[in-house]
């Protein structure tokens, strides 16, 4: 690792505080406490936690106790002489030992109450757990007594050789692969519970370590080696499912939220236009195929293939699109999103008449229109299972595979659009529409550009949706889900594409995997996005642009630097 800047003197680097001289050792032995009781039995029942009752075979939820504890040691030798000690000059190693102490002892307390609430009493906790709080405690301890060492060189301004930076981006992606393959593979709530909070202390220990900056940095310099194992580690998913149906069946519905929600992106992140209505638009593009199939339901004689149901399917979306953006795009803000929603409610109810009643049949009204085949592409039956290099890949397999081609259609289609003229009008319009209209930006052309292309991607999901899902009506449709559209693009950050798909992920994935909470859903969905909005509003993943927007001290800080260029080159 080579340093980009210069030595600083060393009597200009400030003293760093002296440390406790005994939380170094604290924390050591705190490690040593974690990995010790983690060979140990957790619970006398073996029903709980997928069995963390056997000694010296560590459980799931055991082994992740041991990759903190080894995360957390690292750090330690980081502060200390030794053959780790350069890796401190880079790292913020106390920062991010405080995170690993403090969040392993959360992590460690909800164990303890998991077993407790699940056999009726902390009797039935065995002495490894209890070994491992203790560790846990103690590294917390140790960490907060050590010093803040100032920071001597940036990480991520680290120039590195190009196989170590393809060399992270790969253990990166296969961590992602495995931790997602092992978190859906947990049937029990509890267990996902302590998953989710296992990888968020890790990454937020590696963010605050400032590890994550230099391994963003190195996916900027290799964008296609990036892109590329972002695609592999989605294409060997379904492989690591072991044929599971219902897996694969909330991984294509968090992929058809996705791909919907990048559409959505555009009207909402690059144009800045508050649509509440969109789940029309996906509604449309299902209704269309629905209605063109082979279903013994369905009220239309012409049968095309399907690759011609698909351009049919999107381009009514984006006509309907056109259609509810001529009249209405004159208006703006809160005007907009009370129109929009009255749209998604008017096509609610038109499907529920169009039953043959109270007008034409087309959509046989609330009873919808079920019985839609599985696809048949060139002879591809996506309603088979196959069995590739022997290992089996059910119904939900094939559709996954399918949308994952989509996805990466609207992901090129995303990203063409933001890095060309129109993109640049779309942002202009969403900044500030007078002034971007004040130089010649054609507003209102631009504005239902982006209707028209948001509804004709939605549509292209839809009509995937519709064949999957085996069914559509009115229901599906409702003012809700389009809300939870919009909260997918706040949360992940609008106007990027990785944080839309992990927003996507986050608001698909947990509603399935806690259901136990089914009465309380909406009220955590609620406090999530307050704690996101006080936080970190410009959402999980933000560019840079909205960052700055969102924090006025990072702002100042832009300002200063730009005036101190200026200066520079004044002189």
């Amino acid at each position: 690792m080579t340093d980009v800047q210069t030595e600083t003197p060393a009597a200009e680097v400030p003293a760093a505080p002296k440390a406790k001289p005994f939380a170094w050792p604290l924390g050591l032995v705190g490690v040593a406490l974690v990995v010790i009781g983690s060979f140990l039995s957790w619970s006398y029942d073996g029903t709980i936690l997928n069995n963390l009752s056997i000694n010296f075979y560590p459980g799931g939820l055991q082994i992740l106790a041991i990759v903190a504890a080894v995360l957390a040691l690292v750090l330690l030798l980081a502060e200390q002489q030794g053959p780790l000690s350069n890796l401190g000059n880079w790292l913020d190693a106390t920062l991010g030992l405080r995170v690993l102490g403090t969040g392993l002892t959360l992590y460690m307390a909800l164990v303890l109450v998991a077993i407790s609430v699940e056999s009726d009493g902390l009797i039935n906790v065995n002495p490894g757990g209890y070994v491992s709080f203790a560790g846990a405690a103690l590294l917390a301890v140790g960490a907060w007594l050590l010093p803040l060492r100032p920071q001597l060189r940036n990480l991520s301004e680290a120039r590195t050789p190009a196989w170590l930076d393809i060399l992270a981006i790969a253990v990166l992606m296969a961590a992602l692969l495995f931790v997602a393959a092992y978190a859906l593979g947990l049937e029990d709530a509890w267990s996902f519970i302590l998953c989710l909070l296992f990888v968020a202390v890790v990454a937020t220990a590696l963010f605050r370590t400032g590890a994550m900056s230099w391994v963003a940095q190195a996916g900027q310099r290799h964008r296609k080696v990036l892109t590329l194992a972002s695609f592999a580690v989605a294409f060997l998913f379904p492989f690591t499912q072991n044929g599971s149906d219902a897996n694969m069946s909330i991984a294509t519905a968090v992929l058809v939220f996705g791909a919907t929600a990048m559409g959505l992106n555009i009207v909402v992140g690059l144009a800045g236009l508050l649509d509440l209505g969109y789940i029309a638009f996906l509604g449309s593009g299902a209704y269309v195929a629905a209605t063109l199939s082979t279903s013994a339901f369905a009220t239309i004689g012409w049968k095309p293939p399907f690759l011609v149901v698909v351009l049919v399917g999107a381009c009514v979306a984006a006509v309907l699109g056109l259609i509810i953006g001529s009249p209405t795009l004159r208006v703006s803000g809160d005007y907009l999103a009370i129109v929009t929603l009255g749209f998604g409610e008017i096509f609610r109810f038109a499907m529920f008449n169009l039953d043959g009643n109270n007008g034409p049949n087309l959509t046989n009204g609330p009873n919808g229109i079920p019985g839609i085949p599985d696809l048949e592409v060139f002879g591809f039956n996506f309603g088979v299972a196959h069995h590739p290099f022997g290992i089996e890949l059910g119904r939900f397999s094939n559709y996954y595979f399918l949308l994952l081609v989509l996805i990466g259609g609207v992901i090129l289609a995303f990203t063409r659009l933001n890095n060309s003229r129109i993109g640049r009008g779309w942002v202009a319009i969403r900044e500030d529409e007078k002034a971007a209209e004040a130089m010649g930006v054609n507003v209102f052309g631009l504005k239902l550009l982006a209707f028209a292309v948001g509804a004709f991607l939605a549509g292209l999901a839809g009509t995937i949706k519709a064949h999957q899902d085996g069914a559509v009506s009115p229901d599906q449709y409702i003012f809700l889900e389009s809300a939870f559209l919009l909260a997918a693009i706040v949360l992940g950050g609008m106007g990027t594409i990785a944080g839309v798909l992990l927003g996507a992920t986050i608001l698909k994935l947990l509603p399935e995997k806690l259901r136990f909470f089914s009465e309380y859903r909406l009220l955590l969905f609620g406090v999530l996005l307050v704690l996101m909005m006080r936080f970190r509003p410009e959402g999980l993943v933000a560019s840079r642009r909205r960052q700055l927007e969102f924090h006025e001290e990072d702002e100042e800080l832009a300002e200063a630097v730009e005036h101190k260029l200026l200066v520079e080159e004044a002189k």
